[in-house]
């Protein structure tokens, strides 16, 4: 087992996180909130990964080769889903915020101040 996967994944994790705080515009703080979101697939392959393992289809293999945890590979893809749901609805919201008050800039959206 390599650490390689874990370093990747916390990097693009830093790397969303710090475009996120030094963002000065809503699309792209929600791109960078993007960006730190997928480190997750890369650290659910990391850990759903198996050496000289199979697809786990199991009608043609014998009980004892060695498959991959179908339960990894079903929560990358609800990963998916959600990133991208969760990414259109901060879309549009970011565009009613744009509608609304005419700009993007969080410094200047006055009428949210409490």
């Amino acid at each position: 087992m390599t650490v390689l996967p874990y370093l990747v994944a916390g990097w693009i994790l830093l790397a969303g996180l710090y475009g996120l705080v030094t963002s000065r515009n809503l699309v792209q703080a929600v791109g960078c909130l993007a960006v730190a979101q997928s480190s997750t697939y890369v650290l659910l392959l990391a850990v759903g990964y198996r050496r000289d393992a199979t697809a786990p289809v199991f009608s043609d293999l014998p009980t004892d080769a060695p498959v991959v945890d179908p339960v990894v590979q079903a929560l990358a893809l609800t990963d998916i889903v959600v990133g991208a749901t969760v990414t259109a609805l901060l879309l549009s919201l970011v565009i009613q915020l744009r509608k609304r008050h005419g700009t993007v800039d969080p410094e200047e959206l006055t009428g949210l101040r409490g």
